[in-house]
């Protein structure tokens, strides 16, 4: 079986339309945008490395506390 042609992905958006209506899809968009914005920001926010180079450096030594 091939991909699906431009007529077939249109039919499929004129059905997902009826069953949603445009009005949801219009939000559910924006609220999509809203929040790859929100994630590109944040991750915007973190520190390199070299930034924090000069900020005090903590060591810690991890343990096994598994089961014996």
């Amino acid at each position: 079986m091939g991909s699906l042609s431009i007529g077939h992905w249109l039919i499929v958006l004129a059905i997902v339309a009826l069953v949603f209506g445009t009005k949801k899809l219009r939000t559910a968009g924006s609220d999509l945008g809203s929040a790859v914005k929100a994630f590109k920001e944040g991750m915007g926010d973190t520190p390199t490395p070299a930034a924090n180079a000069n900020a005090a450096t903590i060591d810690v030594q991890a343990k096994d506390v598994s089961a014996k």
